[in-house]
């Protein structure tokens, strides 16, 4: 047992002796630039995103630029490549802080990076290129790719944050994106159907509905054409179709139709226009 500990204590400080003073000074001075290397890394990116937001504001203001809607666009998109080109020459000095790779160039660190899986970086960054430049959409806009419906949050350049009406944030690589819906381009349908009972008058409540309509296109500043009532649609059982269409401000359709229909409601319940309701008929065996 002595012996045992005899030479773990002679291997201890031959250990010892390897990490002397000098080495322990590099590792400190090491550490000491990779920390400097972070921060600076952090203050680039505070002030340069501090600029980029500048920038973007001074468009908004300015008569003759871009709308608000592509500089927030243009914005998201310059801070992310502010934020990549950061990381990506930070990370590459940290490497070459901690592992002295200096013979090594940024060529040779691009091939071992593709070489593990970065074609498909590479796509997400080219088609993000294609997405700002060919204006498909923008910050605010209303879209749908594939099955995921929502406003657009942000596009990077690597991907496209889309938030949906449930709440959900959809993060889609632009790579991935192919067909593209875009419902924030020009003005919005309103469609509303009404049902009334089938005794009803129908031009007497058509005519009732026109008056609704008129006065709400004048009280309404997000109606943009009509609504005009279409007519009768679609004959039921126990109800007959009434359709009034129109066009609104993008963004604003839910909104119209919810308040016409509301409008809608109380005249009709004003004038006793009665809506349809299920019927039984019963019949008795004598």
């Amino acid at each position: 047992m002595t012996n045992k500990v005899f030479f773990a204590n002679i291997k201890w400080n031959k250990l010892l002796k390897v990490i002397d003073q000098e080495n322990i000074y590099g590792i400190l001075y090491n550490l000491i630039r990779v920390v400097v290397v972070l921060v600076l890394m952090y203050i680039i990116i505070k002030i340069g995103n501090k600029v980029i937001n500048r920038f973007v504001e001074r468009q908004n203001e300015m008569r003759f630029s871009l709308n608000e809607k592509k500089s927030k666009t243009l914005g998201a998109i310059l801070k992310s490549i502010l934020r990549y080109s950061v990381y990506f020459f930070g990370i590459f000095v940290i490497i070459e802080i901690l592992f002295d790779i200096k013979g090594l160039t940024f060529a040779s660190i691009g091939g071992v990076a593709i070489g593990f899986g970065a074609q498909n970086l590479i796509k997400d960054v080219i088609n993000g290129f294609f997405i700002l430049f060919e204006d498909q959409y923008a910050v605010g806009d209303y879209i749908t790719i594939k099955d995921k419906s929502g406003i657009v949050e942000s596009i990077e350049l690597r991907i496209t944050k889309l938030k949906d009406f449930n709440g959900d944030l959809h993060i889609i690589p632009n790579g991935s994106i192919g067909e593209v819906t875009n419902h924030s381009r020009g003005n919005m349908r309103i469609l509303i159907d009404i049902d009334i009972a089938n005794d009803e008058n129908v031009d007497n409540t058509i005519s009732i509905i026109e008056g609704v309509c008129e006065k709400f296109k004048q009280e309404n500043e997000n109606v943009v054409e009509g609504p005009d009532v279409l007519g009768v649609i679609q004959l039921k059982e126990t109800a007959t179709t009434i359709r009034i269409v129109g066009k609104a401000k993008t963004m604003t359709q839910w909104d119209v139709e919810m308040d016409l229909r509301k409008e809608i409601k109380n005249i009709l319940d004003k004038e006793n226009i009665k809506r349809p309701y299920p019927r039984v008929r019963i019949l008795k065996e004598e």
